[in-house]
């Protein structure tokens, strides 16, 4: 079995997303002013700053390298499986009812997105909508959201979607039309505290169960070659 010695520095100050600074800097000036006014309105202001760098830290995540493994796009709380029609606007093939399981991200979530699986991406998506909230089932139907769809080698797709919520009002999405990505890659990231879908191909059943906390690129949300139903789970 591997050892990894622990890099504490690296574990206790991971490293940090670039979209990031421009929100320190802000937070920052802002403390500066606040320290012209009352020391302890600058202390609740270096608070934030604090905040802002730990909401933006983009840890280094341990991709399973099995080929066949999806893992989580997004770190947060599995809210709901359902089978469901996808959004046509994803057009994915075939047509017909999917698996969906939708991760719920808190503000002390890790916000940044990863592939859930190896491929090329065929279609990335923006779509204007409400900003309700994202714990809501209608608010993947009905909220602001960017999708993306990756072809695997085999033909296969998978589908997942970054939805805004009422706090989250910004979507960035860093990957394009025919790129290809691996397993785990960073594609992007929601501020502050939403929602993520991602769509099975037909016939998969996810190996997750609502209420599980999920890792972005790390923990296994399904195998393509699994024939395992669908997962249920007991809270101890």
């Amino acid at each position: 079995m591997r050892r990894i010695d622990i890099d504490w520095k690296t574990y206790l100050n991971p490293p940090f997303h670039p979209d990031g600074w421009k929100f320190v800097a802000i937070a920052g000036a802002v403390s500066l002013v606040l320290w012209t006014l009352a020391f302890w309105l600058a202390l609740l202001g270096f608070a934030l700053t604090a905040a802002v760098l730990y909401f933006f830290r983009n840890p280094k995540r341990f991709v399973p390298e099995r080929s066949g493994l999806v893992v989580s796009p997004a770190s947060g709380l599995v809210q709901a499986i359902d089978e469901v029609d996808p959004p046509a606007e994803l057009a994915l093939d075939p047509p017909g009812k999917r698996q969906r399981v939708s991760v719920f991200l808190s503000v002390f979530d890790v916000h940044v997105n990863r592939a859930p699986i190896g491929g090329t991406v065929t279609k990335v998506l923006h779509k204007a909508g409400k900003t309700l909230n994202a714990s809501l089932d209608k608010a993947s139907e009905e909220n602001e959201r960017n999708s993306v769809v990756v072809k695997m080698q085999d033909g296969r797709q998978i589908a997942f979607t970054q939805i805004a919520g009422q706090i989250a009002r910004r979507i960035r999405c860093d990957v394009t039309e025919g790129q290809t990505v691996l397993t785990g890659d960073v594609v992007g990231l929601i501020r502050f505290g939403s929602k993520v879908d991602i769509y099975l191909p037909p016939g998969v059943a996810p190996l997750v169960a609502p209420g599980q906390t999920m890792v972005s690129g790390e923990t296994v949300l399904a195998d393509l070659s699994s024939s395992e139903t669908t997962r249920t789970a007991v809270a101890r």
